[in-house]
Formats: C-alpha cells, sequence, structure tokens
C-alpha cells in the first residue's frame, strides 16, 4: 500500500516538487477544492500525503481532516504553515474510526489504488459510508487503464520527471511490471541525485498498485451501499471516452430507492 511506511520516506522528500509537475495540470487540486465549496462542510482527505490537495480544500475555511499512514508523509506536511481549520492523523483508510462526519470524502490522485484485494477496497468503502453525514458524497479518481501499456509485461525503467533542488539535480526513473491475471502494476521508482556530472546518489522506492475497470468500479461502489454514482473521464467534467486517462467518481452516500 502506499500509505506503509517504506513508499512515505522515500516519496515523501521528492513529492510536492515531481507532482507540481506531474500532476498539477491535470485541473485535480482545482476540481476536489470546487467539490469542498460545495460541500460547505467538513472534509476528509484519505492518504492527504504532504498536503497538495488537503490544504486547498483547507483554503475554502471548511474543518478539514487529513489521514494518512505513512509517518514520512505528516512530517512534511508539518513542515508546512497548517492552517487552524485543519487536523491531521494518522491512520489506515481501511480501519479508520473518527467521532465526526463528513459532507465530503476525497481519496485524490490514485490512492484507492493502493488497496489491492477487494476485502480491503470494501473495508476502505465500508469506513467511507459510516463517517459520511446525510447527504454526503464520496469523491476520488484512478488512473483508466490503457490497453496498449498493459500488453507490455515489463516496462523498462524511464525518466518521468526531473527537477532541482539546492543546486543538485533530481532525476526520476520509474519502471513498472504488469501482473495482467490480478490486475496490478509492479513500480519501481528510483530517484537520481546529481550535481553537474557526478552521481551524488539515489533514492528507491518499490509499490503495487490496483487498477480498475469503469464497471468494476460502479459494482464495488454498490455493493458497498452507495446511490448514485458519476464518472467521468477527466476533471472538467467530460465523459468517458476510449482515450480518457483517468476516472473522476462522485458517490452519493444515500442508496438509490
Amino acid at each position: 500500500m502506499a500509505d506503509a511506511p517504506e513508499y512515505g520516506s522515500a516519496t515523501a522528500r521528492h513529492y510536492d516538487r515531481v507532482y507540481a509537475s506531474l500532476r498539477d495540470p491535470s485541473g485535480d487540486v482545482d476540481w476536489y477544492r470546487r467539490l469542498a465549496r460545495e460541500a460547505a462542510g467538513p472534509v476528509l482527505e484519505l492518504g492527504a500525503g504532504t498536503g497538495r490537495v488537503l490544504l486547498a480544500m483547507a483554503a475554502e475555511g471548511l474543518p478539514c481532516v487529513g489521514l494518512e499512514a505513512a509517518q514520512a508523509m505528516l512530517d512534511e506536511m508539518r513542515r508546512k504553515p497548517l492552517p487552524s481549520n485543519v487536523e491531521l492523523v494518522q491512520a489506515d483508510m481501511r480501519s479508520f474510526a473518527l467521532p465526526q462526519r463528513f459532507a465530503l470524502i476525497a481519496a485524490p490522485f490514485r490512492v484507492f489504488q493502493h488497496l489491492e484485494s477487494v476485502e480491503d477496497q470494501l473495508a476502505c468503502l465500508g469506513c467511507v459510508r459510516r463517517h459520511l453525514a446525510p447527504g454526503g458524497r464520496f469523491a476520488f479518481d484512478v488512473f483508466a487503464p490503457d490497453p496498449a501499456q498493459l500488453a507490455i509485461a515489463a516496462q523498462p525503467e524511464t525518466e518521468d520527471a526531473r527537477y532541482q533542488a539546492g543546486g543538485e539535480q533530481v532525476v526520476r526513473y520509474v519502471g513498472v511490471r504488469v501482473e495482467r491475471g490480478r490486475q496490478r502494476l509492479h513500480v519501481a521508482m528510483r530517484y537520481e541525485k546529481r550535481l553537474g556530472d557526478q552521481r551524488l546518489g539515489e533514492d528507491r522506492t518499490e509499490f503495487t498498485m490496483r487498477y480498475f475497470y469503469r464497471y468494476e468500479l460502479e459494482h464495488l461502489l454498490t455493493r458497498a451501499g452507495f446511490g448514485r454514482i458519476e464518472i467521468h473521464g477527466g476533471f472538467a467534467g467530460e465523459p468517458l471516452a476510449d482515450d480518457s486517462r483517468d476516472f473522476v467518481v462522485v458517490a452519493n452516500a444515500e442508496p438509490t430507492p
């Protein structure tokens, strides 16, 4: 799972700089912030990480709770100026129990894909249902599987990001092994630190992600007792298409009458 300590400690140091270029252009932060504004009530984020989305939602002035299992991610977030309406909780998204209920629960940037088994997925969804206020919504996004990429069983390591930090250059390389029979990706990331032509060292992390198909998500959410389910192909509300890169999901707390 991505919220395991070994994932967080290696990733937290690089997270903000890497995803400022790789993820922010998707428009996901603005989408979740709009949902928080519409909710007009307390917000819970699962897998809050270093606060990329959580702090943007908190800027709406609503009470916000960030739930994160990786201590390194929480430590990184606490280095930032946290507003008084933000509370951080270290807990597992499969088994959390909080005293309050929320108008919006969000699991941004593929957090749900770190739940590999149906049992873990339903455990998380059950926690979400129990913590949603009447009329509340659960919003999350996962990537839409690309059949051409999945056909490559072992995708070789390639560079996907680079940035400057304190005079050094950091280059990230990613390799992926596909396990199609279990709908899993085994991801290996390597952050190589350089000073000019000199290689200074590297950080490594490995984790596994489950990928989902559209109707699989609908069945999971229906089985967990959610009502109306909306799935879009992007954060601008566009309909699903063959070339959609994301499944952007909103599920209502109440079951359909």
